[in-house]
Formats: structure tokens, C-alpha cells, sequence
């Protein structure tokens, strides 16, 4: 991956731990310069500190305490990377929560919207900010780390089931709004990972979360669960030209053959491999049920 962003920018947010540090990581390694947003202002500065050593010269960083779902925090952060770089090329929006635990009659409601704030909201405020300055390039990269709830029912956490299906939904709508502009946008499935989040499905306890979640999540703990290198690894690849022509698509870092995706842009462009959609009787062997 060394070289594939040099002189690129990027704006990754909440890049203060888990998986959006790794990535933060791996956009310097590629040799972007980076500007890095998270709402822990303190965890952000001490993350950065571990970052620096690895710029090489032509490179920067810019840090910016910032909430994604408050839309004068948004603009900020991106008029203080324009003003600092000049330019914009890639966006990673990898910010997110749980949100609360519990059958969605008796969680909090303040919660539950929160959670769609920060991970639907906050994601599509950040799109929107940055928008016109690549299509004013004509070119760039819209990244969204998605989960496991796009694509499967999570009873206990459906405000975050709920915003991870929704925004990518978005990416895929965006990405057809935005072909003629030259930019690319994808959703990335990154795979069970072992960051803080795990940790608060354990301390939420199986009554809250469920006992079959609690005990998965208990094995992926003591397993070690997907290395977060893989997803960081699979948003170099998207963010660089290696994936251009490749959008509206959600990628799992674990399980498809995304380096190999560039031999396959017949195949993947205007089909509806990698997307969410309806599955009707025939397409499970069925021969009742014509539906669309």
C-alpha cells in the first residue's frame, strides 16, 4: 500500500482509536496527509502524537475536535482542511456508536436518535460538506465504514442496525448522483472487530443485548476477532486509483476479493453485485412467487 495516496488529502473521522486510527495509520503509511476529526478532543491529541513519527516530508496533519452530527462542526472541519491543504480528495466516515441496548420499546428514545445522528446524519453532513470541492476537481472518494447491521437483523441495537443500513442505502444513491463527477463512493464492511464497541456489548450484559449476541461477542473477544489492518487496508484500496470506476458497492475487507476487484469492472458496474437488495422466492430455488 506504500505510495498509493502520496500527495492526497483525506479527512477520516473518528480517527482517535479503534479502527479509524488504524486507518489514519495506513492513509500515512500510503502517503496521504490527513486531516482527523473525533469528538474526544484529549484521545485525539495523544492518538496523533503516535501518528506523527511516520510522516514522510510533503506531508501533514491536521486535528479538529469535532461532533459529525452538528452541522457547523462538519463545515469546520472542512473549511480548516481546505485552508490548510489547498485541496480534498478522499473522505472516510468511519464515526459511529452502538447506541443503546435493549428491546426498542424500552430503550431511551433521546438514545436511539442519537445513534442515527451521529451514524446516518453525521456520515451524510460530512458527504454534503465535501461534496463541492470534488466536484469542483471532478475526481474523489467517499469511503463509509459500515457493520454488521446492514446486512442482517441485530434484535437489542436497532438504532445501530437501522443507521447502518440506511446510510448504505445513501452511498448507493449517492453514487449514482455523483457518477458524472468522477468520484467514487463505497461502504465498507470491515468484520467483527475487537475495539471499545465489542466492549460495551459485554459490559451491556446478554439481558440487554441478547444471549446468542452476547455470547458471540464473548467468543470474538476471546478469539481476537478480524485484525483491524483488514478494513484499513480495503480503504487504501478505495480511496486510491486503483478502485477508480469501482462505487455504490458495500465490500467486505473479510470476504470478498477486493484486490482483484479492478478485473471486474464489467461485471460489477451496473449490476447489483455487492448491494443491498430484495431477495424474492426464486432467487432461494423457489418456483412460487414472481415477484421484483
Amino acid at each position: 500500500m506504500t505510495g498509493l495516496l502520496e500527495n492526497k488529502v483525506a479527512i477520516v473521522t473518528g480517527a482517535n482509536r479503534g479502527l479509524g486510527f488504524e486507518i489514519a495509520a495506513k492513509y500515512i503509511e500510503a502517503g496521504a496527509s490527513l486531516a482527523l476529526c473525533a469528538r474526544d478532543k484529549a484521545l485525539l491529541e495523544r492518538s496523533t502524537e503516535q501518528l506523527k513519527p511516520g510522516l514522510k516530508p510533503g506531508q501533514a496533519l491536521l486535528v479538529q475536535a469535532a461532533d459529525v452530527s452538528n452541522p457547523r462542526d462538519v463545515e469546520s472541519v472542512v473549511k480548516a482542511a481546505m485552508q490548510k491543504f489547498g485541496r480534498l480528495d478522499i473522505l472516510v466516515n468511519n464515526a459511529g456508536v452502538y447506541g443503546p441496548k435493549g428491546a426498542v420499546e424500552d430503550v431511551d428514545w433521546r438514545e436511539w436518535v442519537r445513534a442515527m445522528e451521529i451514524n446516518l446524519y453525521g456520515s451524510i453532513l460530512m458527504c454534503r460538506a465535501v461534496l463541492p470541492h470534488l466536484k469542483a476537481q471532478k475526481k474523489g472518494k467517499i469511503i463509509q465504514l459500515s457493520g454488521g447491521g446492514a446486512t442482517n437483523p441485530l434484535p437489542q441495537i436497532s438504532a445501530y442496525a437501522v443507521s447502518k443500513a440506511a446510510i448504505v442505502r445513501f452511498i448507493e444513491t449517492l453514487a449514482e448522483e455523483v457518477r458524472k463527477d468522477g468520484i467514487d463512493a463505497n461502504s465498507i464492511a470491515p468484520g467483527a472487530l475487537n475495539t471499545r464497541m465489542l466492549e460495551e456489548v459485554l459490559d451491556a450484559g446478554p439481558d440487554k443485548v441478547g444471549r446468542s449476541f452476547f455470547e458471540k461477542a464473548l467468543t470474538q473477544k476471546q478469539s481476537g476477532g478480524v485484525p483491524l489492518a483488514k478494513g484499513a487496508d480495503l480503504a487504501v484500496f478505495l480511496g486510491s486509483s486503483l478502485s477508480d470506476g469501482i462505487t455504490g458497492k458495500l465490500i467486505s475487507a473479510v470476504w470478498d476479493p477486493w484486490r482483484s476487484l479492478p478485473e471486474h469492472l464489467r461485471d460489477l458496474d451496473g449490476s447489483d453485485i455487492y448491494t443491498l437488495r430484495r431477495i424474492v422466492p426464486k432467487d432461494r430455488g423457489k418456483t412460487w412467487g414472481n415477484g421484483q
